[in-house]
């Protein structure tokens, strides 16, 4: 980076990497530690794609039906982008532009092994598979639009797999580093996450097997 400080965020009311100060220490234990964070992560951009898909049902307004699915890819955009990043799997993407008007790129992440430990894997399972699908299915709506000629969806499309990719770019960037490039950064997260399940299998604890049945030996 060309600036030798990055400024602090004017909203950065909790410094990134002690979001474990506001954990409530009821929730230690549970499968999620940010339920309603996990909940909003996958809410907005869920009601998106449900909205674009039935909102013929509801009106055929193409008006009413783009503002909507706008309205909540702006909250998912927002959402991901600002808090659900952080509390749940401690990364931070964001912008700042410096006294001579140059504009850099900031890519967080808390990698040391206390902050990992301390991230849910349930959470953390969550929020990349959420990041990573929708994404998926605004690509194929993008195919069904253009070979079907809707046009004017075609638009309302295009604004959902920037914002969605923005955020999948921005993150993949934190996880990997800034300087990587993103191709091989995105083939290591594919191999990390596909190891990462197959390790979750193959450790989870097997159902105890019942005691077999043992043939006493008598005295013939």
């Amino acid at each position: 980076m060309a600036s030798a400080t990055v400024p602090l965020l004017d909203d950065d009311t909790i410094p990134f990497g002690e979001e474990d100060e506001m954990r409530d220490p009821s929730r230690a234990g549970q499968k999620y530690t940010h339920p309603y964070v996990t909940f909003f992560h996958l809410f907005f951009r869920g009601a998106a794609i449900v909205i674009y898909m039935f909102c013929g049902w509801f009106s055929e307004s193409f008006i009413t039906s783009f503002v909507f699915v706008v309205l909540f890819l702006s909250a998912d955009f927002w959402t991901v982008k600002n808090i659900s990043g952080r509390l749940l799997v401690g990364l931070r993407w964001w912008n700042y532009v410096d006294d001579d008007g140059v504009s850099h790129w900031v890519f967080e992440s808390k990698n040391s092994e206390s902050y990992q430990s301390r991230i849910n894997k349930h959470e953390q399972r969550v929020f990349w598979l959420g990041l990573i699908l929708c994404p998926v299915f605004w690509s194929l709506f993008f195919l069904l639009a253009l070979f079907g000629l809707k046009f004017k969806w075609l638009l309302l499309v295009m604004i959902a797999i920037a914002l969605n990719a923005a955020n999948l770019y921005g993150y993949i960037k934190c996880n990997y580093g800034a300087s990587k490039d993103l191709n091989s950064a995105a083939t290591d997260f594919v191999k990390t996450q596909l190891f990462k399940n197959a390790m979750d299998i193959m450790t989870k604890p097997s159902a105890a097997q019942p005691p077999t049945n043992v043939r006493p030996t008598g005295v013939v």
